[in-house]
């Protein structure tokens, strides 16, 4: 792991410990002192540094003492030796991820095979509680991505989630499954990666589940839309959000919803059939007189 990669696990995130990490905002304001003295990447961080870049002594405190767990940071990646990670500086990093800006993760924690982030992803999102057309559709486009050779993006949450995942894996694909919980309690399971933002022991909150369906819009060029309830939940947050900001273009499947009309009205495509193929999908080109 280089310097630049441990700074920055170290100054973001908890460890396992019952600190208060720097938030994204204020890692960026630091980020921007020290590339204005021309700082070294690898140099040590020393408070005579901070205090030339005009932190505060109570930042420079603060910032030190996150430093200063480096034995910490060995720990917690050693009590699970199943989890890796990368950094958004990493190599291996996704790129689709770098996207979200602000809101791209400081860190991955990953439970499988990393490599999958190399590949081309399509992402499934849906209700919980589906109607059989829509179980179908999830099922379906599980299916064709395993059989087009993309990895399948998804949640793992009960409903439109697991049926796709279970469908791609059942047909030889590979999943990338983003967790909203503790990571260590999901088994290793061929052609598929779990991962996890902030760390791997985190329990379920509902803001790290609604952060998680960012990542997922964001690392499918395509996604695909099973139900959609409007105006509630983790399908329409996260897909509005998607449409707001063009992470991805956004299939959905045409049921008649109000959620789905709502949704076509802010950009998503509407399939009025299961397709027959996901690599061939287009956005319709939009003419000066639309």
């Amino acid at each position: 792991m280089r310097p630049a990669e441990e700074i920055l696990l170290l100054l973001l995130c908890r460890l396992g410990q019952a600190v208060r990490p720097l938030r994204e905002s204020e890692f960026r304001e630091l980020s921007a002192a020290l590339e204005r003295t021309q700082a070294d990447e690898n140099a040590e961080i020393t408070d005579a540094l901070l205090c030339s870049c005009g932190v505060s002594a109570d930042a420079r405190s603060r910032i030190l003492t996150l430093l200063k767990r480096r034995e910490c940071l060995q720990d917690y990646l050693a009590a699970a030796p199943e989890v890796s990670v990368l950094t958004r500086i990493s190599a291996g990093f996704p790129q689709r991820l770098r996207a979200l800006g602000s809101d791209c993760p400081s860190a991955l924690f990953c439970k499988g095979d990393t490599s999958l982030f190399s590949t081309r992803c399509v992402s499934l999102v849906g209700s919980r509680r589906l109607y059989a057309r829509g179980r179908a559709f999830a099922a379906h486009i599980g299916t064709l991505a395993a059989k087009e050779g993309f990895t399948l993006v998804s949640g793992g949450a009960a409903g439109a989630d697991s049926i796709a995942q279970e469908a791609c894996l059942a047909a030889g694909g590979s999943v990338i499954c983003f967790v909203p919980d503790d990571l260590t309690h999901y088994p290793m399971r061929k052609n598929l990666l779990f991962c996890s933002d902030e760390g791997y022991e985190f329990t379920f909150s509902s803001a790290r589940a609604l952060r998680r369906n960012h990542f997922i819009h964001a690392l499918g060029e395509k996604v695909f839309v099973a139900q959609c309830p409007r105006c509630a939940g983790g399908t329409w947050a996260g897909t509005q959000e998607n449409l707001r900001r063009c992470l991805s273009a956004v299939y959905a499947l045409q049921d008649s919803s109000e959620g789905i009309r709502a949704l076509a009205a802010l950009g998503a495509v509407l399939l009025s059939d299961f397709p027959s193929e996901i690599g061939s999908l287009t956005p319709p080109q939009l003419s000066i007189f639309n």
